[in-house]
C-alpha cells in the first residue's frame, strides 16, 4: 500500500506542474494576480507532493521492502542500511526522483523567498520551472516508474554495485543534482526574460543568487567525486578525462561564466545578452549531462541505464528546452541593447575575455567527449584521452588564469594599463621569485612544475591583494574597512585563492608524481619517488557481505614509518570486485598503494602491486572546497537577502528589451 501512496503523489505532483506551467504565465500575460500567485501556491505543493513520494521511496528500502521492484534490483539484506538509503538515488529510477524533487524544491524556493521579485517575472519563472518538472515528472512516471511491484516477491534482493556501497554515495549525487538543477532556475528566470522583455540589472541582482546556489554544490560535487575515484577506483589518479566526469564539467565551467558575466550586467547592464544566453547553454549542458549517463551510448563506471528508448525521450526534452529558448533567444536578440560602454582596459572587458576563455575551454571538452559518439556511429573507434586535453585544454586555461588576478584590480568602465601595472607590482615580482625558486630546487627539467607553482602563487596572491586594495584607505590600513567587508568580496578572494591551491596540486600531480607497478612477494622493498614500500603479509578476511584478499605494507617516507592495507574485496552475492587502496594522507603528499591479482612464477607466488608517490594531491581538493566556500560566503551576502529595488520602468509593450544603466 505504501508504493501505491508514492505512486498516486508522484501523479497528483504531475499534475500539480502542469497547471502551474500553464495558469501563471496566462496571469502574466494577462495581468491577473490571482492567476500569477496560484504559480507560488502550486509551486509549494509540488515540493511537497514529491517530497511524500521519495520519502516512501527512502522507506521502502529502509524496510527492504522487495515487494517494490527497484528496492530488489538494488538492496538486499545483508548490505548495511546506510547503502540501502543510499541506494535510493543509487540507480536510475530513485535519482530520477531525487532530480524532479530538487527540481520542485528550487521551484518552491523560488515562490518562498522571490517576495522581492516583480510579480509577472515570478510567474514566468516559475511557469517555465514548472514546464521542465512536468517533463521530467512524465519521463519518470512512464519510463522510469520507481514505484513498479514485482510479484511474487522475493525473499532476498539483488546487491547495489560495490563500486557503490561507499559514503561518496551517500553525497556525491546529490551535491551534482543541487548543481545541475539549480541551473534550471537560471534558464527559467533567463527564458522569463526573453518573454518579459527586460533584461536589466534588477534581474541580473534577482538571478545572481540562484547561479550561485547552483555553482557551489556542484564545485562540492566534482571535488568528491574526484576524491571518491581516487581512493575508491584504485586507478591512482585525480582525474581521468571520463566522458561522464566531463558531463560534471562542462556545466560547471559555464556556470563559472555565468557567475562573472551576471556580474557585470549587474554593476554596469552590459552583457545582458550574454549573460541570457550562457544561462541557456549552462543547464542545456546539464541535460546533456544527464542524457550521457542515462541514453546507454557510453560504457563509464559512472553510468546508470543502458535503456536507448530512455535517451531519445531525454534527447526530445533537450531539442525542445534547448531549441525553443534558442529561437526565443534569437528573436529578442537583435532588440537587446545596452548604454553601458567600457574602455578596452576596465574590469567589464576583463569579465569579457574571462568569459570568452571559458567558452573556449568548456567547447575544448565538449569536442573530446563527443567526437568518439559521433565518430562510433559511423562505426568507427576513435579514443580521446588526456594527450588530447593537456594539448588542447592546458594552453587555454594559462591565460584565463593570469586574468583571475587581473581582473578584481581593474576599475569598472575605464581603466589603463599604467595605473594596472602598480597594482600587480608586488604580485608580479612575487611570481617571478617562486618561478626561478621552484626552478632551482626542481631542476630546469621541471620547468612545467616551476611555472605551475609559480601560477597558483599568482592567484593565491591576487585574493591576498583583491582584499588588500580594499581594505586600504587614503591613510593606509583601516580597520573600519575590514570590518565592513561585503561577504561576496571575502567570498571571491577565497575563491580565487583556492583556485590556486588547486593549481599548485594538479601542477605537482602531473610532473612529480611516481610510480612503480610490479609483482611483490613479502618481504619484498621497492623505492617509489619520497617512499619506500615493503610487503609484509598477504591473508584472507571475511567482511559484512564480502570477503578479501588483504595485503599489509610498510611505507617509510623521510624517517615516518606507516603500515597500509590494501585490499581485493569480492562480493559474493553479485560477483564483483573492488579494489580498496592503502592510502597514507599527509600535507606534502600521498602515499597510495592498491593491489591486484596473484600471480605464478618461478621465483614463487606473487601479488600486482601498484605503488604511487603522490605530491601535493590533498590539494587539489582542498582547493575545491575553498572555492566552494568561497561561492557560499558570496551567498551569505545579506545584498542577495534583500534583493534589488522594486520600484523599476514599466515594461515597454514594443520595442528593445529595455536596459537601465545605472548611475556612476
Amino acid at each position: 500500500m505504501l508504493a501505491e501512496i508514492g505512486q498516486f503523489a508522484l501523479i497528483l505532483a504531475f499534475l500539480v506542474a502542469a497547471a502551474q506551467a500553464v495558469l501563471p504565465m496566462v496571469g502574466a500575460i494577462r495581468g491577473d494576480s490571482a492567476l500569477m500567485n496560484f504559480g507560488r501556491t502550486t509551486a509549494q505543493l509540488q515540493a511537497a507532493l514529491l517530497a511524500l513520494a521519495f520519502a516512501i521511496l527512502m522507506a521502502s528500502f529502509a524496510r527492504a521492502d522487495f515487494s517494490v521492484a527497484l528496492v530488489a534490483q538494488h538492496s538486499a539484506l545483508d548490505q548495511p542500511l546506510a547503502y540501502r538509503l543510499a541506494a535510493t538515488w543509487g540507480n536510475h529510477e530513485g535519482s530520477m526522483l531525487l532530480w524532479v524533487l530538487i527540481l520542485a524544491l528550487f521551484g518552491a524556493g523560488i515562490a518562498a523567498f522571490g517576495d522581492n521579485l516583480r510579480a509577472s517575472l515570478q510567474a514566468r519563472t516559475l511557469s517555465i520551472q514548472a514546464m521542465i518538472t512536468t517533463a521530467f515528472l512524465a519521463f519518470s512516471i512512464f519510463t522510469s516508474n520507481p514505484f513498479a511491484r514485482l510479484d511474487p516477491a522475493p525473499l532476498d534482493g539483488s546487491e547495489l554495485n560495490p563500486l557503490l556501497q561507499d559514503p561518496g554515495l551517500v553525497f556525491h549525487p546529490p551535491l551534482l543534482y543541487l548543481g545541475y538543477v539549480g541551473f534550471s532556475v537560471t534558464f527559467s528566470f533567463a527564458v522569463a526574460a526573453l518573454l518579459e522583455g527586460r533584461a536589466d540589472a534588477a534581474w541580473a541582482r534577482w538571478m545572481r543568487p540562484w547561479v550561485l546556489a547552483a555553482w557551489v554544490p556542484l564545485t562540492l560535487g566534482i571535488a568528491l567525486g574526484s576524491f571518491w575515484a581516487y581512493y575508491e577506483l584504485g586507478w591512482g589518479g585525480w582525474w581521468f578525462w571520463d566522458p561522464v566526469e566531463n558531463a560534471s564539467l562542462m556545466p560547471w565551467l559555464l556556470g563559472t561564466a555565468l557567475l562573472h558575466s551576471a556580474i557585470v550586467t549587474e554593476k554596469r547592464q552590459a552583457l545582458a545578452g550574454w549573460t541570457i544566453l550562457l544561462a541557456i547553454l549552462a543547464f542545456s549542458l546539464s541535460l546533456i549531462g544527464t542524457f550521457l549517463v542515462r541514453s546507454g551510448i557510453l560504457t563509464s563506471v559512472h553510468a546508470f541505464a543502458v535503456d536507448p528508448e530512455r535517451g531519445v525521450f531525454i534527447l526530445g526534452m533537450i531539442g525542445v528546452a534547448t531549441g525553443g529558448a534558442l529561437a526565443l533567444f534569437a528573436l529578442r536578440a537583435p532588440m537587446l541593447r545596452s548604454g553601458a560602454l567600457f574602455s578596452g582596459v576596465s574590469r567589464e572587458a576583463g569579465l569579457t575575455l574571462n568569459n570568452l576563455f571559458l567558452m573556449a575551454v568548456t567547447s575544448v571538452v565538449f569536442f573530446g567527449t563527443f567526437y568518439p559518439v559521433v565518430m562510433e556511429a559511423f562505426d568507427q573507434k576513435v579514443s580521446v584521452g588526456p594527450p588530447y586535453y593537456n594539448m588542447v585544454f592546458a594552453p587555454l586555461s594559462v591565460p584565463l588564469l593570469i586574468l583571475v588576478t587581473v581582473g578584481p584590480m581593474l576599475a569598472w568602465k575605464r581603466d589603463s594599463l599604467s595605473t594596472l601595472a602598480p597594482k600587480l607590482k608586488w604580485v608580479g615580482l612575487a611570481t617571478l621569485a617562486s618561478f626561478v625558486a621552484a626552478g632551482f630546487l626542481l631542476g630546469w627539467s621541471e620547468v612545467g612544475a616551476a611555472f605551475g607553482f609559480a601560477l597558483a602563487l599568482w592567484l593565491i596572491a591576487g585574493g591576498v591583494m583583491a582584499l588588500a586594495k580594499r581594505w586600504r584607505g587614503a591613510a593606509g590600513f583601516n580597520v573600519r574597512l575590514v570590518r565592513t567587508t561585503p561577504p561576496a568580496v571575502l567570498g571571491m578572494a577565497l575563491a580565487h585563492a583556492g583556485l590556486g591551491v588547486l593549481v599548485a596540486g594538479i601542477s605537482a600531480m602531473s610532473a612529480l608524481s611516481a610510480e612503480r607497478i610490479l609483482v611483490m612477494r613479502p618481504g619484498q622493498t621497492v623505492e617509489v619517488g619520497a617512499i619506500a614500500v615493503k610487503f609484509l603479509s598477504l591473508a584472507e578476511v571475511q567482511g559484512a557481505n564480502y570477503r578479501a584478499m588483504q595485503a599489509q605494507f610498510e611505507v617509510t617516507r623521510g624517517g615516518r614509518v606507516r603500515t597500509l592495507v590494501s585490499e581485493r574485496r569480492i562480493y559474493p552475492n553479485s560477483r564483483n570486485q573492488t579494489t580498496e587502496a592503502g592510502i597514507d594522507a599527509g600535507f606534502l603528499g600521498n602515499s597510495y598503494i592498491a593491489i591486484g591479482d596473484q600471480q605464478q612464477g618461478p621465483a614463487g607466488d606473487g601479488l600486482v602491486v601498484r605503488s604511487y608517490w603522490h605530491p601535493l594531491v590533498g590539494w587539489i581538493w582542498f582547493g575545491g572546497l575553498m572555492m566552494a566556500l568561497g561561492g557560499a560566503a558570496s551567498l551569505a551576502d545579506r545584498r542577495y537577502r534583500i534583493g534589488a529595488a522594486t520600484k523599476l520602468p514599466p515594461v515597454p509593450k514594443a520595442g528593445p528589451v529595455a536596459a537601465t544603466v545605472p548611475a556612476e
